[in-house]
């Protein structure tokens, strides 16, 4: 009798991207450039939203893909693969965006523990109404720090705690942000969800 055949995780597959970590780990090559086409278009995304210019989105993601390939033999858990690749990629950002983000936030700083827990969950995301284009022209609008937080929980869908480990802050600082975020952005935006 014949063992059954190991079948490879698919895309759809939860594991895939664990997956791929272990075979880009074990040196094989066509793992590494499936890891880039699955993840580059959210990776320079990211960076264009945040810093607003293609070119230097550009080169965010390409010195984003070269620090990991330096450093993926050292990832331990393949099911943190979205965090760390966008805790590279902020990274790689930071280091050529550092003067403009060090200004520091306006505005009164906000008490993690007065945020309603309402407020920091996935499902009363913004307003379900709001297109996807009107929420980028107001994501435009904000201060580098709120476009980044808006961006990484709801365009690329981490966790809080996801959130906390790319931009190496404690989660209610995240929660924090979140909150802030989110009021800045509604005022970008009138009632009715047109601009202003």
């Amino acid at each position: 009798m014949n063992a059954p055949a190991a079948h490879a995780a698919t895309p759809a597959d939860p594991r895939y991207d664990e997956w791929l970590v272990v075979r880009c780990q074990l040196g094989e090559r066509d793992a590494f450039e499936t890891l880039i086409r699955r993840w580059h278009g959210p990776i320079r995304g990211y960076a264009r939203r945040l810093c607003g210019e293609d070119e230097l989105a550009d080169e965010i993601a390409q010195d984003t893909w070269l620090r990991v390939l330096r450093g993926i033999a050292g990832l331990r858990d393949g099911a943190r693969l979205r965090a760390w690749l966008f805790g590279i990629a902020r990274r790689a950002l930071m280091d050529r965006l550092r003067g403009r983000y060090a200004a520091p936030p306006q505005g009164e700083p906000i008490d993690p523990d007065s945020v309603p827990a309402d407020e920091a969950a996935p499902e009363h995301a913004l307003d379900h109404a709001m297109d996807l284009d009107r929420l980028q022209r107001g994501l435009d609008r904000l201060p580098l720090i709120e476009r980044e937080v808006l961006s990484l929980f709801y365009l690329q869908q981490l966790s809080l705690q996801d959130i906390a480990q790319v931009l190496e802050l404690p989660v209610g600082t995240v929660k924090s942000r979140l909150f802030r975020a989110r009021g800045l952005l509604r005022r970008q935006l009138n009632p009715t969800g047109a601009d202003r």
